[in-house]
């Protein structure tokens, strides 16, 4: 199965708020930020963490702006997520 995104492509993160385990970071929810590589793939840790079987998916980097993810901040943060957390953005 080939990546969905691609390094340039600009994506929004989800914002749906899961009960139990998350490797989505509350704090980069709903937020837009541009692939920089895909990291592999690896089983989601969210269906791991129910005890679930999972199929490898592909984990992205992803470059946000820190005000995008803070408010403020002149510097830019990479967060390792995976493709099931993201979505194209507008």
């Amino acid at each position: 199965m080939p990546d969905r995104y691609a390094p340039g492509d600009r994506v929004r993160t989800r914002t749906t708020d899961v009960d139990g385990h998350t490797r989505l970071p509350r704090y980069a929810r709903g937020a837009v930020g541009v692939i920089v590589e895909p990291a592999g793939r690896h089983p989601l840790a969210d269906e791991r963490a129910r005890g679930r079987a999972c199929e490898p998916r592909t984990v992205y980097h992803v470059r946000f702006a820190a005000s995008e993810l803070f408010g403020s901040g002149e510097h830019s943060v990479v967060v390792e997520l995976w493709e099931d957390y993201l979505e194209e953005a507008s």
